[in-house]
């Protein structure tokens, strides 16, 4: 049976897979055993398939462009995925993960391997803040100089300094979050007197589409736009935060340092209930 055939989303259903992995096994046919065994056997092959597989592809797309796979960190998105699938990634060689949600981090991270490191991905609001330096590492979704504030005073009375990225709209997208270029450039003079705050760099979420090859110009434009901003700065900026499932080979291509990839790992994320 091949691995990369086991389809994450049928892991729980499918009991052919059941049965012919219970032979390979040898195991005698108990009813729990048939169900319960092979589930987790399958899906744990599944996801260390996919892992071998985007790892290799980031290996290929860091060689395209002449750099070293180290220089891209892989972030597993775990938005509506459970702590189990969290520590079965994280033993399988994962150690950077992404929430969207202050509140589902808040329930799930506690519950996760404490070796692991969080970056808060999602949009933030202003009243999630406390809980949000708390949590993570790291914040990727700066949008406005107000939130910057809020993080800045929080990190002040946590006594810590807060790593954090600030997100760009690139194309002006209204159902998306991000500082328009030019108001970024504007705001960074006063972003960067925070104390409490050190900008690591820049993150985007390019318009959906299913060629890649078509959100290229917004990788690229990120790219000149964290030339800028380290021009300003008087200092080289590690990270670009840029590239997801559908396209972190060309967000690679384009000098993105850290890729976002959630379905390419876990498979469509499940259903929360009503």
């Amino acid at each position: 049976m091949s691995r990369s055939n086991v389809d994450s989303t049928a892991c729980f259903g499918i009991r052919m897979q059941s049965l012919e992995l219970r032979r390979m096994l040898n195991v005698p046919a108990v009813p729990d055993l048939e169900l319960l065994l092979p589930l987790a056997y399958l899906c744990r092959m599944d996801l260390e398939t996919r892992i071998a597989e985007i790892r290799k592809r980031i290996e290929t797309a860091c060689a395209r462009a002449g750099r070293a796979p180290d220089s891209v960190l892989l972030l597993a998105v775990t938005k509506n995925h459970a702590p189990e699938i969290v520590n079965q990634a994280a033993q399988l060689g994962l150690t950077l993960f992404g929430e969207n949600k202050v509140q589902e981090a808040k329930a799930k991270i506690p519950l996760c391997s404490g070796r692991l490191h969080w970056h808060m991905i999602g949009h933030l609001q202003t009243n999630k803040v406390r809980d949000a330096v708390a949590l993570f590492e790291m914040i990727q979704s700066v949008d406005s100089f107000h939130l910057a504030e809020e993080i800045n005073r929080r990190a002040d009375a946590a006594g810590k300094s807060m790593p954090v990225l600030l997100q760009v709209n690139a194309v002006g997208e209204a159902s998306k979050f991000g500082y328009a270029p030019e108001k970024l450039l504007a705001d960074l003079p006063a972003l960067n007197a925070l104390p409490r705050i050190e900008i690591h760099g820049l993150m985007t979420i390019p318009p959906y589409t299913t060629n890649p090859e078509k959100v290229r110009p917004v990788f690229r434009m990120m790219r000149e736009l964290k030339k800028k901003v380290e021009e300003l700065l008087g200092a080289p900026l590690p990270h670009l935060s840029m590239g997801m499932s559908g396209d972190f080979e060309v967000a690679i291509e384009e000098g993105a340092t850290i890729v976002r990839v959630g379905t390419a790992l876990f498979g469509p994320r499940s259903k929360k209930p009503a």
